[in-house]
């Protein structure tokens, strides 16, 4: 499913229309409390855990995992002090392997560049354009495991770009060296109906070729890559698009193979019962979930996220509503999340859900005893409402401060506090608005969704006083089995309370700028508020250059780069212990132009296309393209057409293309992004 958006918005990907017919295509962080000492930037600690080397599985399962969705290696080794003192037992970073590189290498989650290409393999090696290079995934791993956090990597085994010149030689060979033997048989064909197992299993999911994932050949070539990232330091995995891999008892092509893939996984894989592995198995339409749990270890819990959305957008936190985790006996071996990439993108979870409101179901799933929580990092500085998803729009640089925000920080050293004690989900006074998550006698956590919540209700904690571990002010009482405070908790607010496990730690420094900061411009210049909390001072790099100091409220002014659209800077500061915080912030200066109606541009059609050629425009900053294959061109003379355009643009990318039904030709090549209009300009392929 993370892939599922590649060739559906895939600018300039041949469709399937003839000619040139019109067809729509489609808080601020602050670490005030800590499990464990955070450690500084030259002799970091590590989480005093032992079963953190002798049991990495449950180390893992029994905290939280951190999806630094985009990250590039470089950052996530920057965050890690950060991570760590944000209570996070894991990393998962996005896929690792090498993989498409559209519009030219592009950049942007969206746009002149697209998040999903880390989706679609061209080999199996780690190191892609987008994340950066063994080396730099090693030494990522390195520093994790010197804070105490392990590191999960998200792979992709089902299927490869749909753009098959791209998919490197040794991966074909490794398939039986054609595109005919990488595949299925019935890759030929689209899934039609989700819930015929061989069509999940073997045709093609979203226009990506089906891997025959039970090729011996293939396997061998694919776990040689799994344990290349063991011994580079990764100790678990996500297995996306799990559910299109069969099982040993599903139906099968008849290729002489077998439905092995998860049984030679748990073989081949360097000390598979140490690695905490779970599989993408989104439900609806004979998932079979529970036999996936069995092959796999672990999978997803996609209708128990859906149900935690929906108690959170209707403010009904009932327990009936948020206790079950459907998926057959409740099993706790599920990886759980309020939201995931797939619903933030695909979905919209982002004009559903506020922030208040993504930590408020944090609190829910995270307090509780089953499950592992994993907290999907938003790209930084995205705003609720459609133009805002993006936030600053690049990939590599680190997410959104949500990650590491007060209510987050609390719920995970809660949880690794509360190791082994039972849970009780309970409605406070009866209002379904409200919810309790008690474990054992030893803590408790509130999540009030609306309305204001006076303080008089029983409660298992024993008698003392507490300190609401999210704010560190707020005080309550327990009195007989009752729990009472001077003031009653407002809506969208998460009270922790616990008092045996929890260490004291000076809030982390927190850099960055305001969340109305722009960060895409077509000017010369660019001033740029920079934020600064709990540190007296911090310092700034632009591309590389030396640290500058500065102090919350401090302004820098960029210049457009000579050589670049792209402007990097990188902030660092240190809290009163010396623990090191970073943010690094990117900076667009576009090259815009305007294009009038009537300017007339012309195409040299190559050898082979059809006669009909079409020209595709769009703008790179739509969310979505339009048309294709686009708009007729005029014949001027053989093998030479025109256009001309009948609207003014601003700064638009032209594709040309021949529209045939089967096999059309287009130039620039799918994937890539378009080229910039010249009036009056001949185009020919290069």
């Amino acid at each position: 499913m993370s892939a599922m958006l590649a060739v559906l918005l895939l600018a300039g990907t041949a469709s399937a229309f003839g000619g040139c017919t019109k067809e729509k295509s489609s808080g601020k962080a602050e670490s005030a409390q800590s499990g464990s000492e955070s450690g500084t930037d030259a002799e970091p600690s590590t989480q005093k855990n032992p079963d953190a080397d002798s049991d990495p599985v449950s180390y893992i399962s029994n905290g939280a995992i951190l999806q630094a969705f985009s990250w590039d290696f470089n950052t996530i080794r920057e965050c890690m002090p950060d991570i760590a003192a944000a209570g996070y037992t894991a990393v998962q970073t996005s896929p690792v392997n090498a993989c498409l590189a559209g519009e030219g290498g592009g950049m942007e989650l969206y746009g002149d560049g697209k998040w999903y290409y880390h989706y679609q393999p061209t080999d199996f090696k780690i190191g892609n354009y987008q994340l950066g290079t063994r080396d730099e995934f090693k030494a990522m791993c390195d520093e994790a495991h010197k804070y105490g956090v392990k590191v999960l990597v998200d792979v992709i085994a089902n299927h490869t770009t749909p753009q098959l010149d791209a998919v490197s030689q040794d991966l074909i060979d490794a398939g039986g060296g054609s595109f005919e033997t990488l595949f299925h048989e019935n890759n030929k064909k689209d899934i039609r109906d989700y819930s015929d197992r061989l069509q999940c299993t073997t045709a093609k999911m979203g226009g990506l070729p089906d891997i025959n994932t039970e090729r011996p050949s293939f396997q061998k070539y694919f776990f040689d890559f799994i344990n290349d990232c063991i011994d580079c330091g990764a100790d678990g995995f996500r297995y996306d698009t799990a559910k299109h891999i069969g099982l040993p008892d599903d139906p099968k092509e008849d290729d002489g193979f077998e439905n092995n893939f998860w049984s030679e996984l748990k073989k081949q894989t360097k000390d598979y019962d140490k690695k905490f592995i779970y599989g993408e198995v989104l439900q609806g339409g004979n998932d079979r979930i529970d036999e996936y749990i069995e092959a796999i270890g672990r999978t997803t819990a996609s209708i128990y996220g859906s149900k935690i959305r929906s108690a959170l957008i209707y403010n009904m936190l009932d327990t009936a509503a948020v206790k079950n985790y459907w998926i057959g006996d409740d099993s706790p071996s599920i990886v759980t999340w309020v939201e995931s990439h797939d619903n933030y993108i695909n979905d919209g979870t982002w004009r559903e859900l506020s922030k208040e409101k993504v930590q408020l179901g944090w609190a829910v799933i995270t307090a509780r005893k089953d499950g592992t929580p994993l907290f999907f990092a938003r790209p930084y500085n995205s705003l609720e409402g459609v133009d805002e998803s993006w936030g600053m729009n690049r990939i590599g640089a680190q997410g959104d401060d949500m990650y590491k925000s007060k209510i987050v920080t609390a719920v995970n050293h809660f949880r690794t506090a509360m190791v082994g004690e039972d849970e009780t989900l309970v409605n406070p006074n009866n209002d379904s608005t409200a919810l309790i998550i008690e474990r054992g006698k030893k803590g408790a956590v509130i999540v009030n969704s609306e309305n204001e919540l006076t303080v008089d209700f029983e409660i298992n904690l024993p008698d003392g006083e507490y300190t609401d571990r999210v704010d560190g002010a707020a005080t309550y009482t327990v009195k007989d089995g009752k729990l009472s405070a001077s003031k009653a908790i407002p809506e969208n607010t998460v009270v922790v309370l616990y008092n045996e496990g929890y260490t004291q730690a000076a809030p982390m420094a927190d850099t960055g700028v305001p969340e109305d900061t722009v960060f895409k411009t077509d000017s010369d210049s660019l001033t740029v508020t920079l934020t600064l909390e709990n540190a007296d001072k911090g310092t700034y790099s632009v591309d590389g250059a030396a640290a500058v100091e500065y102090k919350d409220g401090d302004t820098v002014t960029l210049k457009k780069p000579a050589d670049g659209e792209v402007v990097k800077v990188e902030l660092r500061a240190e809290n009163s212990e010396g623990v090191p915080t970073y943010e690094r912030v990117e900076f667009t200066f576009e090259n815009r132009y305007q294009v009038s109606k009537g300017t007339k541009i012309y195409f040299e059609k190559p050898a082979g296309w059809a006669d009909d050629v079409c020209i595709y425009i769009y703008n790179k900053d739509d969310d979505e393209n339009e048309y294709w294959p686009g708009e007729a061109m005029a014949k001027e003379a053989d093998g030479k057409y025109s256009y001309t355009f009948t609207d003014d643009w601003d700064t638009p990318l032209v594709i040309f293309n021949d529209g045939k039904e089967e096999g059309a030709m287009q130039y620039p090549a799918g994937g890539e992004k378009g080229l910039t209009v010249e009036a009056n300009k001949t185009y020919s392929v290069e």
